[in-house]
């Protein structure tokens, strides 16, 4: 039986048509990822499923009985408590013991104690703290006004009714956006055992490969199902892209030979017959249909200039607000070809540490060495509600450059996607995804030496996330990096932090590692000895643990980079193979992408080098 069948819907928002005869079937226990670019419709057509939004043509068809759990992108808030909160969000539960309360017949009072054990009202609250303590919310932080919390709460609403048993579907719209990294594995963990169908809205990949078993391309309003994950269904879309393009190169030759012989023999008499006949074929051949190409999303960040290491350093710092210490004994040091991701529960001091590399708090104590000419690029995704909603995108790089020539703000708006036309969008009808390219524009418009991204992704579609990591290989800055993407994460951080009790230590293996970490935090295993004893077993004690840490982290930035050098080859080497660049007959793309190439090659080989000379060292030092 299908839980949930969409057929031939249109869906229009001010006269635009977002959807027209779109055709969607979910089975029982099925979990759809719905992806699309920003602005395609995928959050109207949640809304539509929920019935807050009525469709203009086709129908939803919700089956009988079935219980339905929504997360939307804005949370709820209030001075109700978050347990209370999230039990409100069984609507069915909350409405049967309302009527229980109002002292209704005795025939109506059994049937409402008997629907109540059957969706086992009475370990709702179990259920619901469970829930709650998996998203980070403690015992006590369960009894607070939910008006304190955001996101995270509404993932709780979500998954509470969806852990009753007889929920059929669950709704996800974006839920991993302000969540940290050990709340989004949770989440991943949890959507992996949830028994009912789910519709999942997200930019998220590793949520889109991990926990659905198909994907729907929302695309110029129409829904394509593709079985696997995400990544199978960018390998199914490329195939069938390049299979339209196959096909409409041979019927335009074979309408070329037609229409040849109709040219050559139509005012021949002893040919006319065939010359109609040749053109009455031509009038039976399918259309050849247009294949529209995805325009290719593209950041660029400045090339910053160079500056002797280390650019930032602290010295048993501490930081914090108020004179109370959040951070203690920071012995840190930044150099500029670092790339750093911070790992840590929300609440610990990312931020904090993000504000004082970014020179936007005060130590309370210790010592800090800045670079004498260093520049600081920093993104925080709260920025977005600092932007002036009257203003523009040029009206803010006008004011942030206040020396620079129309042409050089807009050259820098055009860096991150930001064209003639949206650069005069004004903010307020901006889409959070341009918000954020304007705050990337804003953040490296002076080529900063050290870029700190607080939570970059937020809000941008998964072309714009590839593009971002792109930019970063390319970006010749330090990167200190906080997002619960982890594909974002393992991509761009060569090392890892943990923030947490107050310190901020190196973490000795990679995003694998931490989740193994976390896992076993949960299952109350050793939390000192788990990651590293799983990361020996699979490196197959290639290096030996007594070998000295310097050399081991040397050798392991090392792998990173060759890894990243060995992608952008690869994706040269493709570039270079297409035929249409040399079509184009662009000599100066040609040449640079040749020298690049040229060049890649030598910075591995040097790499390669170093690299072994370091396997030597270990395997002595073992």
């Amino acid at each position: 039986m299908t839980v949930l069948a969409i057929r031939d819907l249109t869906l229009r928002i001010a006269g635009r048509a977002l959807m027209e005869g779109a055709d969607l079937m979910v089975d029982p226990g099925r979990k759809i990822g719905l992806v699309g670019r920003n602005g395609a419709g995928k959050s109207t057509l949640l809304r539509a499923i929920t019935g807050d939004l009525h469709p203009d043509g086709g129908e939803i068809r919700l089956a009988a009985r079935a219980r339905m759990g929504h997360v939307a992108q804005e949370a709820p808030g209030g001075p109700e408590s978050l347990l209370e909160t999230v039990l409100a969000a069984d609507t069915e539960r909350a409405a049967l013991l309302a009527e229980a309360e109002s002292h209704p017949p005795p025939h109506r009072v059994a049937e409402i104690h008997e629907r109540l054990i059957a969706i086992q009202a009475d370990s709702a609250p179990a259920r619901a703290a469970t829930v709650l303590a998996g998203l980070g919310f403690d015992a006590q932080a369960q009894e607070r006004p939910t008006a304190e919390f955001l996101r995270r709460l509404a993932d709780a609403r979500g998954a509470g009714p969806g852990a009753v048993p007889g929920t059929r579907l669950l709704l996800l719209d974006e839920p991993t956006n302000h969540l940290d990294l050990e709340a989004t594995i949770w989440l991943e963990g949890w959507l992996s055992r949830f028994s009912g169908a789910a519709i999942v809205v997200s930019h998220d990949r590793e949520l889109l490969e991990r926990c659905v078993d198909a994907i729907v391309h929302l695309d110029r309003g129409k829904l394509t199902l593709y079985p696997g994950g995400f990544e199978n269904s960018v390998r199914v879309r490329a195939e069938r892209q390049a299979q339209q393009v196959a096909q409409n190169e041979r019927l335009g030759a074979e309408r070329a030979r037609i229409q040849s012989f109709v040219d050559r023999f139509r005012a021949k008499a002893s040919k006319a017959r065939q010359a109609q006949s040749r053109v009455k074929a031509l009038e039976r051949m399918p259309a050849i249909e247009a294949v529209v190409e995805d325009s290719v999303t593209r950041f660029a960040f400045p090339e910053p200039a160079a500056l002797a290491p280390p650019v930032l350093s602290l010295s048993q710092a501490s930081a914090g607000y108020d004179g109370r210490a959040v951070l203690r004994d920071l012995d840190l040091r930044l150099d500029q070809d670092d790339r750093i991701a911070l790992l840590g529960a929300n609440g610990n001091g990312k931020s904090t540490l993000a504000k004082l590399f970014a020179g936007r708090l005060p130590l309370l104590s210790g010592g800090m060495h800045r670079a004498p000419k260093l520049k600081v690029g920093y993104f925080a995704q709260h920025q977005t509600d600092e932007l002036d909603p009257a203003g523009t995108p040029l009206s803010h790089m006008q004011a942030a450059l206040p020396r620079a020539t129309v042409q050089q703000c807009r050259a820098q708006l055009a860096r991150f996607g930001l064209d003639v036309d949206r650069a005069t969008t004004l903010i307020s009808a901006c889409s959070g995804g341009e918000k954020a390219r304007l705050l990337l524009a804003l953040c490296t418009r002076e080529a900063p030496q050290l870029l700190i991204l607080d939570e970059p992704t937020n809000h941008l579609d998964i072309d714009a996330r590839e593009a971002l990591v792109k930019a970063l290989a390319e970006y010749g800055g330090a990167v200190v990096l906080i997002s619960h993407d982890p594909h974002l994460v393992e991509l761009v951080a060569d090392r890892l932090w943990v923030v947490g009790e107050g310190r901020v230590r190196p973490f000795d293996g990679d995003l694998d590692d931490y989740r193994a970490l976390l896992a076993d935090r949960t299952r109350g295993g050793n939390r000192a000895e788990a990651a590293p004893r799983r990361r020996e077993e699979r490196r197959g004690r290639a290096v030996s643990r007594t070998a000295p840490a310097p050399l081991r982290d040397r050798a392991k930035q090392l792998e990173a980079q060759l890894a990243k050098l060995q992608a952008e080859a690869t994706t040269i080497d493709a570039a270079l193979l297409d035929p249409r660049l040399y079509a184009n007959k662009n000599a100066d793309l040609i040449a640079r992408a040749t020298a690049r190439r040229a060049a890649v090659t030598k910075i591995m080989e040097s790499l390669e080098t170093e690299w072994l000379e370091l396997q030597e060292q270990l395997e002595a030092a073992a």
